[in-house]
């Protein structure tokens, strides 16, 4: 097993060996992959940049994947698969497959909190990996590393496994009845940089009530008021 994150990487030759036979790809500049895996909660030289640039490779090679998986595939469908694919809970599933939470360089206080089990942490680091590696090969060795991590998921993956997130059901819901899309408003935030937590507001066209979540993301929290929207409207059970 590797050390814990508790110990810096750079020092520990066997510990950046054992990962990179894990993500199948062997570093030229071992800085690239120390960046990757160093949160932004231990200073300004931290992943965010290639989370960024890791970001919009994923979404291109899950995209091309699915393209050619499914010719027959609406564009919705393919969004839909794409989004099932790439979400943080996805990736942080990635990561703990691969035990990432082992190699995180983290600050002092992400790391007493518990920052390497951290969901948004790991789905961040398995982004900022994907800008690393390709920064340090090409597009193509790139794309196939990434492509092997998610091979297990396209092999079972199916059109009507994926179901549509509540904030497309409801918006399908309300123009297949000609109204107005909803209306949605943060309305409050709160906590440090790190752990933001969002305050959503729904509201729908002539409906007096109002449908309020809180998560850790707009989107989350979007989603979240959007389910509750379609269970007042009797489109979605109780959980």
């Amino acid at each position: 097993m590797p050390t814990s994150s508790k110990q810096k990487m750079g020092s520990e030759a066997i510990n950046l060996q054992l990962l990179e036979r894990t993500i199948g790809h062997a570093f030229g500049d071992t800085g690239l992959v120390t960046l990757a895996l160093s949160h932004r909660s231990v200073g300004k030289v931290n992943n965010e940049r290639l989370e960024f640039l890791g970001d919009s490779l994923l979404n291109l090679y899950i995209a091309d994947a699915l393209f050619r998986q499914f010719p027959q595939a609406s564009e919705g469908d393919l969004s839909r698969l794409r989004a099932h694919l790439v979400r943080g809970e996805t990736l942080a599933q990635i990561a703990q497959e691969m035990q990432l939470g082992d190699y995180l360089l983290l600050g002092g206080g992400e790391l007493k909190s518990g920052g390497f089990r951290r969901k948004s942490i790991l789905a961040d680091t398995v982004e900022a990996l994907i800008g690393a590696i390709y920064l340090d090969s090409d597009i193509d060795h790139c794309r196939t590393r990434v492509l092997d991590w998610y091979r297990s998921r396209l092999d079972d993956l199916s059109l009507n496994q994926v179901e549509k997130d509540p904030k497309t059901r409801l918006q399908e819901y309300l123009q297949e009845r000609g109204q107005s899309l909803p209306d949605y408003q943060v309305v409050n935030e709160s906590g440090q940089s790190h752990a933001r937590e969002y305050e959503v507001r729904c509201r729908l066209p002539g409906i007096t009530d109002v449908f309020t979540a809180s998560a850790s993301s707009k989107r989350k929290a979007e989603k979240l008021a959007a389910a509750d929207a379609l269970r007042f409207l009797g489109v979605l059970d109780d959980e």
